[in-house]
């Protein structure tokens, strides 16, 4: 289903607060918060890296579901944890033998009760949204059948998250079902955005070929979550060619903040014009060049000392 502007305008009046527009020079509300799944020290434990990521300045942390399926029947014993880390989670993603094929009308069913379960579950430690990631794309790639199958799954999902009381965002990431511009439009024009927001990946939507700071001006309050990393100078704009899947610790296409392929002050210019409110996480597939504690460290200072925004 193709949106028109009253239908949309009408979703968002009857939004939730944080996806609603504060309106012109209202002032902008970040929360920072880091993603430590990194490769090269921090991708075997998971509370070794929330611990070094407390250590540099990070408060909040966002992982991955396999990390914490035995917690699902003892969330106390998981809050305890992350309480004497000293951290809060952004969100918990889906992944790790969870249903994933949302061009599957068929899945559609048990996808739903997995992330459904999920929900509940991130609830209980007060996140205000979940992310997810789409399922492994196929070497046809998404087909105008899939992206509709797509957009109905995200629509049914978003709508039973909203009634949960959460937020709902999609991410964009290469070599998924949901990675370039054409299926962004697709699927983001065909679903409600009452029940269906946006996670702009920096790095992935670069190296697919989009303009992160164009994508944040076409989906503006529509986007709920920024994940943060950076890209090779040459690819700013947009990389002209498609990566195929890499070794992420012998060829590293994503990098600490400041290496120079994203316009970060250009896309928070935007978000203060706004007045946007939402998540900034910083995240960074692999750190092979050196400790992921450090790579975390000079996304941490760059936010601070290049844009201005205090990590707390």
């Amino acid at each position: 289903m193709n949106w028109t502007r009253r239908e949309i305008l009408t979703a968002f009046a009857a939004a939730p607060l944080a996806q609603v527009a504060p309106g012109a020079g209202a002032a902008p509300k970040y929360t920072l918060g880091i993603t430590t799944n990194t490769r090269g020290g921090w991708e075997s434990d998971v509370f070794h890296s929330f611990r070094e990521a407390h250590e540099v300045g990070y408060n909040y942390v966002e992982s991955f579901v396999n990390y914490f399926t035995e917690y699902f029947d003892k969330p106390d014993a998981l809050r305890k944890k992350i309480d004497e880390i000293g951290v809060k989670f952004v969100t918990i993603s889906n992944g790790g033998g969870m249903e994933t094929h949302f061009e599957d009308p068929s899945r559609r069913k048990k996808l739903i009760a997995d992330h459904m379960r999920l929900v509940r579950f991130i609830k209980l430690f007060g996140c205000d949204h979940l992310k997810i990631n789409t399922g492994p794309r196929r070497p046809e790639g998404s087909t105008a059948e899939d992206l509709k199958n797509i957009a109905a799954t995200l629509d049914e999902l978003g709508k039973q998250i909203h009634d949960e009381g959460l937020n709902f965002g999609v991410h964009a990431h290469m070599w998924t079902q949901f990675e370039n511009r054409k299926e962004v439009d697709s699927v983001m024009d065909a679903t409600n955005p009452k029940y269906v927001q946006f996670v702009l990946d920096t790095g992935h939507v670069t190296m697919a070929g989009m303009d992160p700071v164009e994508l944040t001006k076409r989906l503006g309050h529509r986007i709920i979550e920024f994940h943060m990393k950076d890209t090779m100078p040459e690819h700013r704009g947009g990389a002209k060619q498609r990566r195929e899947r890499n070794d992420v610790m012998k060829d590293p296409i994503f990098f600490e903040l400041g290496k120079g392929g994203v316009d970060f002050p250009a896309i928070k210019k935007y978000l203060d014009q706004i007045g946007w409110q939402g998540w900034l996480t910083v995240e960074l597939d692999s750190s092979p060049a050196r400790p992921p504690k450090e790579s975390a460290r000079i996304s941490r200072k760059y936010i601070e000392t290049k844009l201005g925004i205090k990590v707390s």
